[in-house]
């Protein structure tokens, strides 16, 4: 493609085993890095404002989903913050449904590429709250309990590492590996 030529949205020449190309279309990513030209084009241009906007919408309804959380089961602030681990590790959990299809191509349709900065970057990004997990470790510490600030940390960082794992492998015994029967 030309440079300063305006690439199709979502749209990017896959190159095949044989050595051909078609175009098809690639799943947006949001979480490129901005040093490498090709993942900067991504976001170039004109599209990047219906990226932005998916991310936008897709972050009110994951911080509302998690407002609504922490309404339902308000814990004891005296307590290990167990809502905020809960909600991290059902994040990852619903990171890992989402990442087989949008990554992996599962299926006779191609994901739209809108998908993954709504609901990946936006949605889960929006209810996961790993800025509020550090806050709560530091708060467990400041307040002398060092084994349950340890216990939290682990327990997170485990949990949600687990979760992304069992959601990965539950995802793909339903969609099957990609080429599997193909």
């Amino acid at each position: 493609m030309a440079r300063g030529a305006e690439r199709p949205y979502g749209r990017e020449r896959a190159v095949t085993s044989s050595g051909g190309g078609r175009d098809e279309p690639v799943p947006i990513d949001p979480d490129v890095d901005l040093h490498v030209p090709a993942q900067r084009a991504e976001t170039a241009g004109a599209h990047v404002l219906l990226v932005l906007a998916a991310v936008a919408a897709g972050g009110i309804i994951g911080a509302l989903a998690r407002y609504a959380a922490v309404r339902a089961w308000p814990g004891d602030p005296a307590s290990a913050p167990l809502v905020t681990l809960g909600i991290n590790v059902l994040g990852s959990f619903l990171i890992g449904v989402l990442m087989v299809p949008v990554a992996e191509g599962h299926g006779r349709r191609t994901p739209h590429p809108l998908l993954r900065p709504f609901a990946g970057t936006g949605v889960l990004g929006g209810f996961t709250t790993f800025s509020a997990y550090a806050l709560d470790a530091r708060d467990l510490l400041e307040r002398g309990e060092g084994a349950a600030a340890f216990g939290y940390v682990a327990g997170t960082l485990l949990g949600s590492l687990g979760a992304v794992w069992a959601a990965v492998t539950l995802t793909r015994r339903v969609f099957g590996r990609p080429g599997a029967g193909r």
